[in-house]
């Protein structure tokens, strides 16, 4: 057998790494490590999730809020998650529609937040219960 490089080989194969699969604990972890990374960070919440029609609710984004701040990471786009909305967090997350809101929503924050307390927020979905439960 011949040693080869990877560029050597690149011109006879498709090499690509391999692919990491994250469970819903580990996604979320990552999510909360990704928020903790810049605690002080200010971040747009998402106003009046709970009184949205779920369509549009779904839809929902804003340029630097937490849900961007997760879409912003390369290893959780490889994952499977596709963009930055309401819908697409709660589907990849595989949180519910409480828990999100516990942790994008302006009710509990104005209109901004601190990353610490969406990543605190994050945690507590890990952790099995709501930030106000």
């Amino acid at each position: 057998m011949k040693h080869q490089s990877r560029d050597e080989l690149r011109t006879v194969a498709d090499i690509t790494a391999k692919p990491v699969y994250l469970d819903r604990t580990q996604r979320l972890q990552r999510w909360s490590e990704l928020l903790g990374r810049d605690p002080n960070r200010s971040l747009a919440a998402l106003a009046g999730t709970e009184y949205r029609a779920p369509r549009e609710r779904d839809v929902m984004r804003s340029d630097g809020s937490p849900l961007s701040v997760a879409f912003e990471d390369p290893v959780l786009r490889e994952e499977g998650l596709g963009n930055d909305t309401y819908g697409e967090a709660k589907r990849f997350f595989d949180i519910s529609d409480e828990q999100l809101h516990e942790i994008v929503c302006y009710c509990h924050v104005g209109d901004r937040m601190m990353a610490a307390r969406a990543a605190y927020c994050v945690r507590a979905v890990i952790g099995g219960h709501g930030v106000f439960a």
